[in-house]
C-alpha cells in the first residue's frame, strides 16, 4: 500500500519495519495482559466496574508503552544505533530493562504520594520492595517484558532472517 504525501511515496510496509512502530505495538501487547492480572495488587481496581477498570488499565498500558520507547530510544542513544534493537545483547537488553525500571520506580513513588497525575494504592496483595518503598509487580513487569519485546522486535525487524 503506498500513500502519497509532499510529492514522496510512503510504503506502509516501511513504516511498519521501523524499530519505534514495532517497539510501540509489542510494548502494548506484552503490557496489556499483565496491566489486568496485576489489578488485584491495586487497591480500587479489583472492585470497580468492569468497563472503568478495562480503561484504567488501557491508560496504564499506553504509559507502558510509551516507556519502552523512551527506553529503546535511551539505549539508541548511548549506542547511537537505532538497530540495536534487531540483534539486542545482553547488555543492550539489561539497560533497556534498567531505564523502564529508573521509570517506574519513579512514576509509581509519585503516584504513591499523590504527585502524578493520577494516584493509586497498593491492595494488601501487592509486596512491597523495602528499599524502594515500591510494588515488586511493577517492577517485575521491567525486568520480564522488555526482553521479551526485545526478541519480538527484533524477529520481526529481521523477518525471515536468523
Amino acid at each position: 500500500m503506498k500513500h502519497v504525501r509532499s510529492g514522496r511515496r510512503i510504503r506502509l510496509g516501511t513504516v511498519l519495519s521501523t524499530p519505534e512502530i514495532n517497539v510501540l505495538l509489542f510494548a502494548f501487547l506484552l503490557n496489556y495482559p499483565w496491566e489486568f492480572i496485576q489489578t488485584p495488587m491495586y487497591e480500587r481496581l479489583a472492585g470497580m466496574p468492569h468497563w472503568e477498570a478495562v480503561q484504567i488499565c488501557t491508560q496504564a498500558t499506553v504509559g507502558d508503552a510509551v516507556i519502552m520507547l523512551i527506553a529503546f530510544w535511551g539505549v539508541a542513544l548511548l549506542r547511537r544505533d537505532r538497530a540495536w534493537i534487531a540483534l539486542p545483547t545482553l547488555h543492550c537488553a539489561l539497560l533497556f530493562c534498567l531505564i523502564g525500571v529508573g521509570i517506574t520506580v519513579c512514576i509509581e513513588a509519585l503516584a504513591l504520594r499523590g504527585w502524578w497525575l493520577s494516584n493509586w494504592n497498593y491492595s494488601t496483595a501487592m509486596p512491597i520492595i523495602p528499599i524502594l518503598g515500591v510494588g515488586l509487580f511493577p517492577v517485575l513487569q521491567w525486568l520480564v517484558l522488555p526482553p521479551l519485546a526485545a526478541g519480538l522486535v527484533g524477529r520481526q525487524i529481521r523477518g525471515s532472517r536468523p
